[in-house]
């Protein structure tokens, strides 16, 4: 006989999925001097592109875990998405981003 899926057990429905601002393990609310920002980690394996750390102007390549941050009040958007260095981004109050190029 086929298991039954009962409510509260399992899957999530649509309307009870966790908000993607809270600390749900999609993103985590971190408070700084800079301001109240919405942190995501990127473990290695999903890491697919290039993108340049703002806090190094390194490359982070595919393959390197990484965090994404943006502002966490309601005037961040997908454009103010930022990927770090892990290091890069625990060190933004000692170390200005800056642009060598």
């Amino acid at each position: 006989m086929p298991r039954r899926n009962l409510p509260g057990r399992g899957r999530r429905s649509r309307d009870e999925r966790p908000d993607p601002g809270t600390t749900s393990g999609w993103a985590q609310a971190e408070s700084g001097p800079d301001g109240d920002w919405l942190v995501r980690t990127v473990p290695g394996s999903h890491a697919t592109k290039t993108y340049r750390c703002p806090g190094c102007d390194h490359e982070i390549r595919p393959g390197t875990p990484h965090v994404v941050v943006w502002p966490a009040d309601e005037t961040g958007s997908v454009a103010d998405r930022r990927h770090w260095h892990r290091p890069c981004w625990d060190a933004r109050t000692r170390r200005r981003p800056n642009r060598r190029r």
